[in-house]
Order: C-alpha cells, then structure tokens, then sequence
C-alpha cells in the first residue's frame, strides 16, 4: 500500500492576497471559509470571548468526539484560519470588525437575517467602510420572504428543499444521511457565490492586495435553496405532466442498472452498468451472454422496462461471490463498482492514500491524527493544510496588532471585555 502523502506548503496559492473575515458558527459558514482558506485566503474567524460560565467561542469546538475538551471536527473545520475573540455586542468590539471589513475582501456571516442589523453590523454598515466589500450571508431560508426570521438547520433544509422524500426505502420514512448535507451544500454554495461576485468586482475595478475600486456585493445563500438547487429533472418532471418522484431505496428507476448486491458473506456491494457498452459486458461477466445479446435491452428504455429481471440475475450471480471478488470481476469488465465503503475503509483505500487525501496530522500535545486533505486538486497552486484550528482567541494579539494597536491598548481592551 502506498505510503500517505501530507500536503506540504505550495510555492504560491491560488487565493494568496485574499482577506476573508468570518462571522460563523458550526457548519455552513465555517465550512465556506475553511475552503477558501485552503487554497491562501487569510481568513480571520471572530468569536465570542469566554465570560464567567460561558466558555465563549465557535459551538462546535464541543461537538461529535473530543479530545481534551475540544472537537476533532474543530480540528479540520478550522484549520488554515486565524481565530480571535471580539465581542460584537461592546462598542469597541464592533469598532474592530469594521476596520476588518474595511480591510477585507469577503465578509462570510450565517447568522439569523437582522442579527448583524441590530449590532450595526450589517450590509448597509460595512458597505459604507468598504464600497467594494463581498459580503456572503448564508441563513436557512434566505434574506428576503415570510420565513427569512424563522431559524433554520440543515436537516430542515434537506426537508423542505425535497432531499428527504426521495431518500430511503418506498415502504419506510424519508432517510437522513448522517452527515451534515444541508449545511455543506449550503457551503459550496456560498464558495462559489463569493468567488463569482470577486470576478465581478475584479472585472469593475478591482480590490486585490490593497487595490481599491470594483463592485461589492451581497451573495444571499439559502440552506433551503442550495438544496433545492440539486434536485435534478424533479421539477421539470412535475410541471410537465404531475410526476412526483418517489424513494426507491438502493435504485436508481429510469437509469437501469444501477443497485446495490448482497455478496456471498453478506455484504453489500454497488455496480452501476447503466451504460449501453457497459450493460453489455456487464452480463457477459456474469455469464448471461443471452442478456448481453437481447436487442430489447441494448437501451436504456428496454432496460427499464425490465429493470426487475436485470437486477435478480445480477442478485443470482453476486450472491455466490465473495465481496472483493465481485469488485474484481466488474473491475476486470471496466464495468464501475464497489464495496459500501465504511470510514475505516476509506482510510486503507489505495487509491486515497496515492493521491494523498488521508493527510496525517498531529495535535497540539502529539496525538495523531489524520485529516481528507484539500480539494479539488490544482496543478499549479494546490490547496494545504498550513495549522489545525487553532485555540480560542489564539490570533487576537497578532491581528489587533496589524490594525496598529500596541500592546497596552489591547489589554486595556481585553480588560474591558470588548475582546
């Protein structure tokens, strides 16, 4: 097995010069900014500082396992990005984002619509410090409508926006993923959004690396949206004749064939023939070279029709095979499959490891632990992973200091709570 490759620091990056300032917390807007900080972007991520009881900081750094009190998801989620404490609701606290923002290229914020209104933080307060401002706002069901005030998580996102009801089994409720889906999509969503708006500003004047000019704007991302966005043909379907797409379970009706098979030993394993020239040498694999000839099922139409009887002589066969003996066969046939793949699985997986995703890591005090490294892939300016999340507030001294204040005017704000 080929030995993992950690991402080392590129020559350059492909957002070196970009200043992303993030107001987020736990999922959509964290993840947007985490992507962007992979490739270069300085992000610098506000959080609440800890008083009394309140430990302050990003929610998440207590979510899912931790280690030492702190979540390894923070680990990943944060990593690349430099973290201080302000207190947005302190007078002071407020000052310094708007001399950030000035500063900034991308402003990336999910909380509630109003919320930053009502600390003077929103659209109007920082475009008029920064004309030529990105300002990314990610919310559940966007700025604007009758449920713009309405909180919204991502497992409502993937409700409403029409994931859940075609997932899972027909005879059985609408299934969840166990992953945060609606947040992430959410987040690439709101990635691409801001990347697209900078090109806009860039090609109206530009604010790179000091340069002033160009055109802000607002990028107004829905969870609910991003979702929907990803529904396919769902709607057309709909609106041409009242089709409503139903759960299927582990098929794919319309595309045939393409389902999971219960291997010798039980397991699971996908195969995805749904290819005219693939179907065929998929049947002549499993020795039904009388399907692989059948004129009726040479297409896609005639395969769906009998979608039923190609699935149970795929079942017949995969049955007395061995998991891996199966991938190997339909591999032999370059005909796509797999084994359902566990994380322990994709962390021995050889092809992850020869391109480098399982990037191996270590904790502050030593502890190992590996990250997926950045992706896509760039041939010239590749993402990295330069720092794991950093501690609460570990970069407040190194970023009021670039804002010009020495070191007793920062602990006199530290003193009075603004920081």
């Amino acid at each position: 097995m080929d030995k993992p490759v950690a991402s080392t620091q590129p020559a350059r990056s492909a957002l070196d010069g970009l200043r992303v300032l993030e107001l987020g917390s736990l999922i959509a807007g964290p993840f947007a900014t985490r992507l962007m900080a992979e490739f270069g972007a300085d992000v610098i991520k506000i959080e609440s500082p800890a008083r009394g009881d309140d430990p302050g900081g990003d929610p998440l750094r207590s979510w899912r396992k931790l280690h030492k009190g702190e979540s390894l998801w923070w680990t990943a989620q944060a990593r690349n990005k430099r973290c201080i404490t302000v207190n947005l609701k302190h007078p002071q606290g407020r000052d310094i984002v708007l001399q950030l923002a000035a500063r900034a290229d991308v402003v990336v914020e999910n909380m509630r619509p109003g919320a930053l209104e009502k600390l003077g933080l929103g659209w109007d307060d920082l475009r008029a410090v920064n004309p030529s401002l990105v300002m990314v706002r990610i919310s559940g069901f966007g700025q604007t409508g009758p449920m713009r005030l309405q909180p919204g998580f991502g497992a409502i996102a993937e409700a409403m926006g029409g994931m859940r009801y075609v997932t899972g089994d027909p005879d059985r409720p609408p299934m969840r993923a166990n992953l945060s889906l609606g947040d992430s999509i959410a987040a690439l969503h709101a990635t691409m959004g801001a990347l697209i708006a900078l090109r806009h500003r860039d090609a109206t004047g530009g604010r790179w690396n000091g340069e002033q000019g160009g055109e802000g704007q607002v990028v107004d991302v829905a969870l609910t949206e991003s979702v929907f966005n990803l529904l396919e043909s769902t709607l057309m379907e709909y609106s041409y004749d009242g089709t409503v797409r139903q759960r299927t379970g582990t098929s794919i009706p319309g595309i045939t064939p393409s389902n999971v098979y219960r291997s010798k030993g039980g397991e699971w394993v996908q195969i995805s023939g749904n290819g005219d020239a693939i179907f065929k040498r998929l049947m002549l694999a499993i020795g039904r070279a009388d399907m692989a000839e059948d004129a009726g099922l040479a297409r896609n139409p005639g395969r769906m029709a009998r979608a039923d009887e190609i699935d149970a002589a795929i079942q017949q066969w995969a049955a007395g095979q061995e998991p891996e003996a199966i991938v190997q066969a339909m591999r032999a046939a370059e005909v796509p499959a797999t084994r359902i793949y566990s994380i322990a699985d994709v962390a021995a997986d050889a092809q992850f490891r020869s391109r480098g995703m399982i990037e191996p890591h270590a904790l502050a005090d030593g502890t190992p632990v590996d990250l997926p490294a950045p992706a896509p892939r760039l041939s010239a300016t590749p993402g990295a992973t330069r720092w794991l999340g950093p501690a609460l507030g570990a970069h407040t001294d190194e970023v009021l200091a670039e804002l010009g204040l020495d070191a007793g005017q920062i602990a006199a704000l530290r003193q009075d709570g603004a920081v």
